[in-house]
């Protein structure tokens, strides 16, 4: 593994010193090992490793390329990492989100257009309309990604989307009284699409501060309960 990581952090700093720029084809794996002084086979696992991370795409019958390392697309391979956190990982995923999407939910109120408004107003209602918990997070997500894409910031959209996952939002609402903190998000919801209406940015970022806080605070709960339940036992 330690060859690996060697053979990724020297392509990584051929990237960095501009030797290889972004969308340029990577010299033949020959070529590349002898330049890098790494055997074929270190350099093949470096190469696999850093296409998982987006940083490279190999294109069959053609070669392997630097991606466009765009920072969203880049952020897309942390979605994983979101989708399996549970616990204080999980909570500390929402602390994070805490500090950002308030803000960016404030922007948006002088951002969005009446149209935009709209289509939130029509996505509150599907989500109201949801039979199951799947459903509802389906359309929750929708309904905040669209108001943080107000802003203009892929970068600030991705990694939102990444800080919350839709298999991390289901795992939180069927860990709690799924009617009930279904009920309290509609709820939530409907307080910040009114003040996006009002155009009041102030209102609009507590009221996400507000939503957002309230499921990290059951996180909080949840844990501390686990916590004495195992030292009960």
């Amino acid at each position: 593994m330690a060859l690996t990581d060697e053979a990724m952090d020297k392509i990584k700093a051929m990237i960095v010193d501009g030797e290889l720029a972004p969308g340029s084809r990577l010299p033949k794996e020959d070529v590349l090992a002898g330049q890098l002084g790494l055997s074929r086979s270190s350099l093949r696992e470096a190469v696999r490793a850093l296409t998982a991370m987006r940083i490279l795409v190999t294109r069959q019958g053609d070669g392997t390329y630097v991606s466009s390392l765009e920072p969203h697309l880049l952020l897309e391979t942390l979605s994983f990492a979101s989708d399996v956190s549970q616990g204080q990982t999980a909570l500390q995923l929402l602390q994070v989100r805490r500090l950002l999407e308030p803000q960016a939910t404030g922007l948006a109120a002088a951002l969005l257009g009446r149209g935009d408004l709209r289509e939130l107003r029509a996505l509150l209602a599907r989500s109201r309309s949801a039979t199951t918990v799947e459903e509802f997070v389906v359309h929750d997500i929708e309904f905040h990604l669209r108001i943080v894409a107000a802003v203009g910031n892929p970068v600030l959209s991705m990694l939102l989307q990444v800080l919350s996952t839709q298999t991390q939002r289901v795992r939180i609402v069927r860990g709690t009284r799924a009617e009930r903190a279904v009920e309290h998000a509609h709820r939530e919801h409907e307080e910040i699409l009114r003040a996006l209406e009002n155009r009041d940015a102030l209102l609009a970022a507590s009221a996400a501060t507000v939503h957002v806080s309230a499921v990290e605070q059951w996180v909080a709960r949840s844990l501390v309960d686990t916590s004495l339940q195992v030292a009960e036992d």
